[in-house]
């Protein structure tokens, strides 16, 4: 049985080309394409068969993406969903995985980590692109669970999943810029990421932070 898919996306074009792309990994059927949120409604209404995993732009009009996984989330919380965008502002990755979606990937990604992407939130319900080596991670994971993490770094991973900038979270956890680059630095190295992005997954993942 092929994984059943839904792409949301205004232009059309590259629509009907990540719908292409998905079916020629030939494990993967495209069964419902829609152009924004509020079409995706009326499909979703409509369609005999409702998709396993979906991809959803971040800017639409009518209704947009942040909408559109929010209303997902909490209408059909077993579809799995990957933010696909050409926004990587820190805002807009947060604000989708705060919607619900368990990676967010870039309009330029090569095809082959789409797919394994794909593959990993099927299996897992989770991708982080950050650690770009699955299997590395998957060997040091017993290890990455074991990892102490003290109070106030447990604070400012809640705010690092904010829009917050981290000038703000000094001033809300009173210490100075320097003291949360080091919390920023400890906890990169601790959770094996590079970035504020994959700071927020690695925290939502792990329910140290609950949103």
């Amino acid at each position: 049985m092929k994984i059943k898919a839904a792409i949301v996306d205004d232009h059309l074009l590259f629509l009907k080309s990540i719908s292409l792309m998905l079916e020629s990994f030939r494990e993967y059927e495209v069964v419902i394409e829609a152009l924004n949120g509020k079409e995706l409604q009326q499909k979703m209404a409509a369609a005999p068969h409702l998709p396993e995993i979906m991809l959803i732009d971040v800017n639409m009009p009518v209704m947009n993406g942040v909408e559109t996984a929010a209303w997902v989330s909490e209408n059909y919380p077993t579809i799995k969903m990957i933010a696909l965008s050409q926004n990587d502002s820190e805002k807009a990755i947060i604000e989708m995985i705060k919607s619900g979606c368990s990676a967010y990937m870039l309009k330029d990604t090569h095809p082959d980590e789409l797919e394994k992407a794909l593959q990993e939130v099927i299996k897992t319900g989770y991708y982080n692109s950050d650690q770009s080596n699955i299997n590395f991670r998957r060997l040091l994971k017993y290890e990455e669970e074991q990892i102490k993490i003290t109070e106030r770094e447990k604070i400012f991973l809640k705010y690092v999943c904010t829009e917050m900038t981290y000038k703000e979270v000094a001033a809300l956890m009173h210490v100075s810029e320097r003291t949360i680059d080091g919390y920023r630095d400890n906890l990169f190295q601790k959770m094996k990421v590079q970035s504020r992005v994959g700071l927020a997954l690695e925290a939502i993942r792990r329910q140290i932070v609950n949103l």
